[in-house]
């Protein structure tokens, strides 16, 4: 797994967060970036998460997108363990609408931030994904120019 680019890490806290997270990995999938999609509660498997976080440079990401209902700790988490740019989905959740995952993403403290996005807004991820990538890859960003050319018309 060393050494591998993969460019962006799509993390979830549960596999029920699946069906909402699938909009990122459609994105990236057009786009033609690699990624890797997994699995890992901030809360309910803490070790598997901070060794991923930990990780992530070595493993050749840059860009992690960090999706969560509720309490929603892992983007911010995730943030706590690495300096790559972290992009928090808050998922829909049945108790508050999402409006519970939305503030736990968005209120993070100075020092440990996390871009966010709308609720169950994976897609809008990974278009910030790529734009930060594209800052970096000349054939993303052209690719990126395209497909804002292609929503004028």
């Amino acid at each position: 797994m060393s050494g591998i680019k993969r460019l962006v890490a799509i993390i979830m806290g549960s596999s029920s967060d699946e069906s909402i997270m699938k909009g990122a990995q459609d994105i990236l999938d057009d786009f033609g970036i690699d990624y890797e999609k997994i699995v890992s509660s901030a809360h309910r498997m803490p070790n598997k998460t901070s060794d991923f976080a930990r990780n992530l440079k070595m493993n050749g990401f840059e860009v992690v997108i960090a999706g969560a209902g509720k309490a929603a700790h892992l983007p911010g988490v995730i943030a706590s363990y690495t300096t790559l740019p972290v992009i928090g989905v808050p998922i829909k959740t049945d108790d508050l609408g999402g409006l519970d995952s939305l503030l736990s993403i968005v209120q993070m403290p100075t020092g440990v931030p996390v871009a966010t996005v709308a609720i169950n807004g994976s897609k809008n991820a990974a278009l910030l994904a790529i734009q930060i990538l594209s800052l970096k890859y000349e054939d993303i960003n052209k690719k990126f120019e395209e497909y804002k050319l292609k929503q004028e018309s």
